[in-house]
């Protein structure tokens, strides 16, 4: 048989995911500054590829910001559903105005 979980396991189990979230948002910004030429005394070149990928993490940051800090991950499907849409629309064109040749 399966419990209906209480409002205090639920809120233990929330809390837990966003400090999991904080985590890989604090790895995600590592990991995009260490990609980010020009922190180091290396010479500051961007491939497509490089730049393809720094956006992509930046995209995947926005998401679990606005989906476990915004409380978007509570609300309504059609919220939920408009929010994704937007990212990907904000996104893709950053990325479209940028590797345009």
């Amino acid at each position: 048989m399966s419990q209906i979980p209480t409002p205090a396991t639920r809120f233990a189990r929330d809390k837990r995911v966003v400090i999991y979230v904080w985590a890989a948002l604090a790895a995600i910004t590592l990991l995009a500054w260490q990609l980010t030429p020009g922190h180091t005394q290396a010479a500051a070149s961007l491939s497509k590829e490089l730049v393809a990928a720094i956006v992509v993490l930046g995209a995947i940051k926005s998401r679990l910001i606005i989906r476990y800090f915004m409380e978007v991950r509570h609300a309504p499907r059609w919220l939920r559903t408009a929010t994704d849409a937007w990212l990907v629309v904000l996104w893709a064109a950053l990325l479209g105005v940028y590797l345009w040749p």
